[in-house]
């Protein structure tokens, strides 16, 4: 389980939240919601460990989650805006350095996102959606708890969107939590809502 206990951020000196607190258990998905600069990408970065907490605590089966870092690291994927793919490698290159890290199959991981007849292209001859799909195939390399995601569907079609909720049910169904940072809806059916203030 996941807990967050009176988190707070700081960028810059402007508090961007205070007093965040949620839980998360097997299964379960949260998904933060509102304006541009509200600090839902901030909030990810935290509970990624990337950032600090200026105030509170991050816990993992009660213990400090933040405490070890590559461990906190190993039962997560972050996924953020950038898609991370290196322009002059293929999409199996790009996916493959994914793979010696973490393992699992670079063939099994692009089909789960429709781009099995891909994987032979420079990611810079990709379009917009197929970079995306290229990133979420990390996703589907190996299972861990825990997802975050930064607006995971920008530049998806409706058939990439349902082909991602396809692989969020089953990391869902498998025990995965996902937390979510999005302006549009996404496919998790049940997901509670987490909204974070702040000017646009």
């Amino acid at each position: 389980m996941l807990e967050a206990h009176e988190l707070a951020a700081i960028r810059g000196e402007r508090v961007v939240f205070a007093g965040l607190s949620f839980s998360l258990s097997p299964g379960e998905a949260l998904l933060l919601t509102g304006a541009n600069g509200a600090g839902k990408s901030t909030l990810l970065r935290l509970l990624a460990g990337l950032v600090p907490p200026a105030e509170g605590s991050l816990l993992w089966h009660g213990s400090d989650a933040l405490a070890d870092g590559p461990a906190h690291a190993a039962r997560l994927r972050y996924l953020a805006h950038a898609d991370a793919l290196k322009p002059g490698l293929t999409l199996e290159e790009n996916l493959a350095f994914w793979a010696r890290l973490w393992g699992g199959g670079v063939g099994s991981a692009l089909a789960a996102v429709g781009l099995e007849g891909l994987g032979h292209l420079p990611a810079r001859m990709l379009s917009a959606g197929q970079k995306r799909r290229g990133a979420l195939a990390r996703l589907a390399l190996t299972p861990v708890p825990l997802w975050l995601l930064d607006e995971p569907s920008v530049g998806l079609d409706a058939a990439s969107i349902t082909r991602f909720g396809t692989l969020l049910a089953a990391h869902r169904e498998a025990g995965g939590m996902v937390v979510a940072a999005t302006h549009v809806d996404l496919p998790l059916p049940g997901a509670r809502a987490l909204r974070l203030g702040g000017a646009a």
